[in-house]
């Protein structure tokens, strides 16, 4: 699905992904945590397209093309998805006119027909029903006075309907209260596969409480210092990160 070797990438002639290596298989759900100024959220833009970040070394292969090669457009159409930690608003477009667009510029790339207004009248209740939001607000301007659990739901409801083979999830969590955490967290879960995969982005357990990972990987000044199972994440909650960056000094 996705292998990831000695990623390096600059931002402003500033070194912050420093050699990262990462395989990610169908099926499986990768937790990547670490302290803040790690490289998470660079690691997530590098891999979506963002071009305000430069990669100097390394490659990037997903589903067996060069993703590095790729464009943004590209990347999304393949069926990658970025969840963003704080989702943009779109005003004076409705969710359910970018969605359709969305879906069918998708379905464009595959050699699919679009689909008529029924079907994706159908696909769209359906799918919203995933993350518990409700269908009116898709005739609102794309997270244009949105709560942040609103927009967080938002997120997953376009993960929903592109239906990504890899979904990035850039700290999900980050500002939902313990219900809103729940609706989000099991949207996601509601969504993995045998055929897809799940890297997510936290700085929290309680995240992993409802997206359960296979692996968990600790990021430090831009490299997976450490890499093991869910365990790993409980440790982490209750101890912090000084026993591995002292290890590392040692």
């Amino acid at each position: 699905m996705l292998k990831v070797t000695n990623l390096h990438a600059t931002v402003d002639g500033k070194e912050i992904l420093r050699g990262i290596n990462l395989e990610v298989k169908a099926g499986e759900v990768h937790a990547i945590m670490g302290p803040n100024g790690s490289g998470k959220s660079t690691f997530a833009s590098v891999l979506a397209g963002n071009e305000k970040f430069t990669v100097t070394e390394g490659s990037v292969e997903f589903l067996g093309e060069d993703l590095l090669d790729l464009s943004i457009e590209d990347r999304a159409r393949k069926g990658l998805f970025l969840g963003f930690q704080y989702p943009v608003e779109i005003p004076g477009v409705t969710m359910a006119n970018f969605m359709k667009l969305a879906v069918n510029e998708q379905r464009k790339y595959r050699g699919e027909e679009p689909l008529t207004a029924a079907e994706y009248l159908k696909l769209m209740r359906e799918k919203a029903k995933v993350v518990e939001l409700d269908t009116k607000m898709t005739s609102r301007a794309v997270n244009e006075g949105f709560s942040g659990g609103e927009k967080k739901k938002n997120e997953i409801f376009q993960m929903a309907m592109l239906d990504p083979k890899l979904a990035i999830l850039d700290e999900t969590d980050s500002g939902l209260d313990i219900d809103a955490l729940r609706v989000v967290a099991t949207g996601v879960t509601k969504l993995h596969t045998a055929e897809n995969a799940t890297v997510v982005i936290t700085h929290y357990q309680r995240l992993l409480d409802y997206i359960v990972p296979d692996y968990v990987h600790v990021l430090y000044k831009g490299r997976i210092i450490y890499s093991g199972d869910r365990s790993l994440a409980l440790k982490l909650e209750k101890e912090g990160y000084d026993w591995l960056i002292n290890d590392l000094k040692e």
